[in-house]
């Protein structure tokens, strides 16, 4: 099949080469989906395609929407009048230049190789992806063959969708039952997750259900008897909805592990060992995590059927992130913080501090400075949390404190700077805080605020991480962080 492009745009280079990049793709990609001339979804980039000129090309447009971060996406299909039906997606593309190698060195693979189900690619190019990155390329093809997984791969460079992806595919909508589980450690992190998952199978008609500890049981097991196709939750949770015969576990096929190395800690793995016992024995497991302690390597070998294993950490920090330190008595850090904020161009700030005193107490502080200022922790009630961490989110404030609650997961893409008011003791930890800036191959900076006590274990993070910290300049360059 071709499409012929008459008087669609003015005669020129650009008008060739989409011409041929349409009819290779249809040449190469069409194929059937149960219906005579119907044929797979496919898209196409292309940066001056107006609507009008596709409409005169013998492209009608049905729908026009915009991803989160602006691209502009256009449904269109050829004309009635034409005998075959083509669904196409054109997307102005994004100029990757402004990314690191952690999202952009690919293998070259597009979504549409993986050959999923239509409206799930709508979803993906929805959402703003344009083609996966490394760890998609490698997770997403392998999760769709059933193969169980272990994956380790830097935060921020999209291991969210690379599980979310294959696990969408898999599920059957008219198949009212839980079909993939989706353990995380923290509930901010399983709000997100869900959210995720709602937004990449919008025109699937899947149901997806988030479910915590501190909320209500009540309304978990009103939504329960409701279809349910995907759940989302931490462990301690699900496994008392299980335990209560509420939440029937035994088709679900697919579980998932994000954050696997906190899962697997003394607090989690209890929980999620039992879970398991409810599970079907041929269930496929897909764990993924920036850390793999020997908890992990344990629990593969007793739990993992053949695992194929995905290690894309070449360095342990994201390359997008450029790391500073100040040494200063603690006096001096609240004066410090507030020269940061007045000598940079900030998007929004995550500072950590090791204390939910000292997160009160610094917020507080900050405020009082004239700074627009949110804080979370552990000991707030869920309500509260929820409402920050949506609120931060959404841009309503321009700089959190917080614990260590705030480490896993969260992907708040407008982060780039995260200061350690607090120095962390462990690198562990230190690598999930650095982590929320530069988030999917943007760039971002990371100041630790260093005092006397804490100069061994600078030395030491370093040396575990392999990592370069520089004591911080006078000035800093915008384009270090700043794009």
């Amino acid at each position: 099949m071709r499409i012929k492009l008459e008087g669609a745009i003015r005669p020129g280079a650009a008008t060739a080469a989409l011409y041929t990049r349409i009819t290779r793709t249809l040449n190469r990609k069409t194929r059937t989906c149960g219906h005579r001339n119907r044929t797979e979804p496919y898209r196409i980039c292309h940066n001056a395609l107006p609507a009008g000129a596709a409409a005169k090309a013998g492209l009608y447009i049905f729908d026009q929407c915009h991803s989160p971060n602006g691209i502009a996406y256009w449904c269109c299909n050829l004309k009635p009048k034409m005998e075959d039906h083509v669904l196409v997606f054109f997307a102005a593309s994004r100029d990757m230049s402004s990314f690191n190698q952690d999202v952009t060195a690919t293998k070259g693979n597009e979504f549409e190789d993986y050959f999923l189900k239509r409206e799930l690619l709508m979803g993906i190019y929805e959402k703003g992806f344009e083609r996966p990155s490394p760890i998609q390329e490698e997770s997403i093809p392998i999760a769709l063959t059933g193969t169980d997984i272990l994956a380790r791969a830097k935060n921020g460079t999209g291991k969210t969708a690379a599980f979310c992806i294959p696990a969408l595919e898999k599920i059957d909508s008219d198949y009212n039952v839980i079909q993939v589980v989706i353990l995380v450690p923290t509930r901010e992190l399983a709000l997100q997750t869900s959210q995720v998952c709602k937004e990449l199978g919008k025109h699937l008609n899947i149901q997806v259900m988030a479910t915590t500890g501190g909320t209500s049981l009540r309304d978990d097991i009103m939504r329960l008897h409701q279809p349910v196709h995907l759940l989302v939750g931490t462990p301690g949770r699900i496994l008392d909805l299980a335990k209560k015969g509420i939440c029937n576990l035994k088709n679900s096929s697919v579980l998932v592990m994000d954050e696997a190395d906190k899962l697997l800690s003394h607090e989690y793995q209890p929980s999620v060992e039992q879970l398991i016992t409810f599970l079907p024995p041929n269930r496929q497991m897909l764990m993924y995590s920036a850390t793999f302690p020997v908890t992990v390597e344990d629990f593969k070998d007793r739990y993992l059927r053949k695992p194929y294993i995905i290690n894309l950490m070449d360095e342990l920090t994201l390359k997008g992130i450029t790391q500073y330190y100040a040494f200063v008595e603690e006096r001096q850090k609240v004066h410090c913080l507030t020269t940061l904020f007045s000598k940079l161009e900030i998007n929004q700030s995550i500072i950590f501090c090791n204390s939910v005193t000292r997160v009160e107490m610094l917020a507080k502080k900050i405020t009082e400075l004239g700074y627009s200022c949110f804080y979370i922790h552990a000991k707030m009630l869920q309500d509260h949390r929820n409402r920050v961490f949506h609120d931060f989110r959404n841009g309503a404030c321009r700089n959190l404190v917080c614990t260590d609650l705030f480490t896993r997961g969260i992907d708040i893409q407008a982060v780039n700077l995260v200061v350690n008011f607090d120095f962390p003791k462990s690198s562990e930890t230190y690598l999930h805080r650095v982590g929320r800036s530069g988030r999917f191959g943007h760039f971002g900076l990371a100041v630790n605020l260093i005092t006397h006590d804490d100069r061994f274990n600078l030395y030491r993070i370093e040396q575990e991480l392999g990592a370069k910290i520089k004591r911080l300049p006078h000035l800093i360059g915008q384009a270090t962080y700043y794009r």
